[in-house]
């Protein structure tokens, strides 16, 4: 089954991340400071690895990965929440200099697709608060019944 994830991202230099929250009334599913380690869920015994740091900070709202065949859907559960709330959004762009971007990551199995399908609703949302959209695709193999 196709898989969905869509993540909000309010993120600069940096900034106070209770500061947003509060003006927001909406707790992050994430958040990280210019600075932090980034953990790494990956160690094998004898390989040193480099320790990596947070090059911003971030307030992120976003889901966990769902099955889906409409994107729209997970997209509604992240911008619900949001979206009477541009004008804060960009208060908060011009006074720390923040961008906004909306992550979309889907994860195709078997050659299922998923409708990817903004409504304006979305698509005015987005740009009234100057957001980019970033698009993952992850197409994980699977066997073709034709013959080859």
């Amino acid at each position: 089954m196709t898989k969905v994830k869509v993540c909000f991202s309010l993120f600069g230099d940096e900034f106070p991340i209770a500061y947003v929250t509060e003006s927001l009334g909406v707790v992050p599913t994430e958040s990280y400071k210019k600075g932090d380690v980034i953990e790494r869920s990956f160690k094998q015994k004898g390989i040193s690895m480099k320790t990596i740091f947070r090059k911003e900070t971030a307030w992120e709202l976003g889901t966990d990965y769902q099955e889906s065949y409409d994107v729209k859907e997970q997209m509604d559960q992240i911008l619900e929440p949001l979206k009477n709330k541009t004008s804060i959004i960009n208060q908060l762009e011009a006074k720390y200099k923040l961008e906004c971007k909306i992550f979309i990551v889907i994860v195709m199995e078997n050659g299922d697709t998923p409708g990817l399908y903004l409504d304006i609703e979305q698509i005015e949302f987005a740009n009234r608060i100057k957001a980019e959209f970033d698009f993952d695709l992850y197409a994980n193999p699977y066997i073709d019944s034709i013959d080859v």
